[in-house]
């Protein structure tokens, strides 16, 4: 695999890797869709610098996501085509950059132009200060029954040092008093607000992980709550690992 790089890095506290997937099932060349006249890989990478990461990174399966990639200034990884997964493409890029097992490493998704920068460093500092966890990811409160209710929607339950117990595409935690007298009164309806102080959190979809720990993720065995749910997320749980 090539590695294309830019010169004149500083120290790393953290990188951001991009996966970006050139063949995309549902939109062909979607990393190179224009966005306000730049590609759209290269929106989200200018998200990934504006976060204050030392390093970006493209990592692609396409020399025209490459090209699009260096011409605007971003550093590039070519992987392999066969990764079923973002996750697998940002594992062969610390593995081809030689990476330190403690360094911290952000997956970005390559379809999120509009990601606020924030986010970015904040699971990067997240992991960088919880030395029992090997990942670490980000949500945010859920305020309406349609988020919760949505499968879409992706929801976490947290412990009591927010560290996620649980992901799901179904509403968690279930307030089975509350729902219950609902749904009873109002069947195939749903609520108008949530019950007061019920802990739900939607999960989005950003994750830092340790070198070390993202190289051997890639190689773990697919959980069968993984398979049901959709959520590659949950590997890391079944096999018995922390994710702040």
């Amino acid at each position: 695999m090539v590695v294309s790089r830019r010169s004149g890095r500083g120290r790393v506290s953290f990188i951001a890797v991009i996966p970006a997937r050139y063949a995309s099932s549902r939109l062909p060349g979607k990393a190179l869709a224009d966005i306000a006249g730049k590609p759209m890989v290269v929106r989200v990478a200018e998200r990934a610098r504006a976060s204050g990461a030392a390093a970006v990174y493209v990592a692609t399966d396409h020399a025209a996501v490459r090209d699009a990639a260096l011409s605007n200034g971003f550093d590039t990884v070519m992987t392999s085509r066969k990764h079923g997964s973002g996750t697998d493409r940002v594992a062969e890029v610390a593995s081809i950059l030689g990476l330190d097992g403690n360094a911290i490493v952000v997956n970005v998704q390559g379809d999120e132009p509009l990601i606020a920068p924030d986010p970015i460093a904040e699971v990067a500092a997240r992991l960088a200060t919880d030395e029992t966890a090997v990942m670490s990811t980000a949500c945010h409160p859920i305020r309406n029954a349609e988020e919760l209710f949505n499968p879409n929607a992706v929801k976490v339950a947290l412990d009591a040092k927010g560290g996620a117990l649980y992901f799901s595409r179904a509403p968690i935690p279930w307030a089975r008093d509350d729902f219950a007298k609902f749904f009873q009164r109002a069947p195939g309806k749903l609520p108008a607000r949530l019950p007061r102080g019920l802990p739900c959190f939607r999960h989005v979809g950003i994750y830092a992980y340790r070198a070390s720990f993202l190289m051997r993720l890639a190689e773990l065995a697919p959980a069968p709550l993984e398979q049901f749910e959709a959520l590659e997320q949950l590997r890391a749980l079944w096999h018995g690992h922390r994710i702040a």
